[in-house]
């Protein structure tokens, strides 16, 4: 079941493969409903987008902003949409009234992943390109992104927002306050075991509670799971599918950006996302 329509819910010493937004990402100056969630406090996770299109007549899905004119976000949010009918909304908090902290752009090229299958979800992943570059505040900033080789244990405290379903078939209430919640990752193995033999791929990540009550919804696809790696926000995966919202032993599934690392930098091109190689053992120096 697609996770598609209103979504509910200092440099790094010790960081490898440092590129050009390496001193800029992940950082959430501002931080101190998704199914079993509660109201985001205005620019605690300031690279969270919401992508509106005309086909819609509003917010369908979210997204993450990776430097200061691409967004990342799921392949399975766009098959009919142009990049002429998407409007890209930056530091919105509600989805309703004014947010005096935002900025819209338009996009100019949609890129999903050419290896994207719609059948079994895999390399559900894709780019969007801003019509012009936007200014980092405190309340518009790019997360950074798991690099190759990134390590994330079942239990590891992982973050998903966006503006999606509460409970499957509920919308956000008015006004459309954007929601966080913390679920664990679920191993790969066991998610198989889970939700079908085969049906999670090495180019996923798992999270949620087994009691359910926890999760993405439908409207929260395409939007950052992240996690804290000393004093620094990564994205470790892309909101993708699951079965229902936050059922009992039914992890939601995201794409696991770790495996994308090359296809994003191949992209990008230039002025390139802040790879961080996670790994729950990392030493954390003083005041990083």
């Amino acid at each position: 079941m697609w996770r598609l329509t209103c979504v509910s819910l200092s440099l790094l010493l010790c960081v490898h493969g440092s590129l050009s937004q390496q001193n800029v990402c992940g950082q959430a100056p501002l931080n101190n409903r998704i199914v079993g969630g509660v109201d985001a406090t205005e620019g605690s996770w300031p690279w969270q987008v919401s992508l509106h299109s005309t086909n819609y007549g509003g917010h369908f899905c979210g997204g993450s902003l990776i430097n200061n004119e691409w967004v990342l976000t799921a392949a399975h949010c766009l098959p009919g949409i142009t990049a002429s009918s998407l409007r890209v909304y930056l530091g919105r908090k509600t989805q309703q009234g004014i947010n005096a902290n935002e900025v819209s752009r338009n996009v100019i090229t949609i890129i999903s992943h050419p290896s994207y299958d719609s059948t079994t979800n895999n390399n559900d992943i894709a780019l969007l390109r801003l019509s012009a570059p936007v200014t980092f505040t405190n309340y518009i900033r790019p997360v950074c992104l798991a690099a190759q080789g990134s390590v994330f244990p079942a239990g590891t405290s992982s973050w998903i927002t966006g503006w999606g379903d509460i409970q499957s078939g509920v919308s956000l209430p008015s006004p459309g306050i954007l929601q966080e919640t913390m679920v664990p990752v679920v191993a790969n193995d066991q998610c198989n075991t889970l939700l079908g033999s085969g049906s999670v791929t090495a180019n996923m990540i798992c999270a949620g509670l087994m009691e359910g009550g926890k999760d993405t919804c439908q409207g929260d696809s395409g939007g950052p799971m992240v996690n804290k790696q000393c004093s620094v926000w990564v994205q470790s995966g892309v909101t993708s599918w699951g079965y229902g919202c936050a059922d009992p032993n039914a992890p939601g599934v995201y794409t696991r950006v770790s495996q994308y690392q090359s296809w994003i930098t191949s992209n990008v091109g230039q002025n390139l996302p802040g790879f961080v190689t996670y790994n729950p053992t990392t030493t954390c120096q003083s005041g990083i």
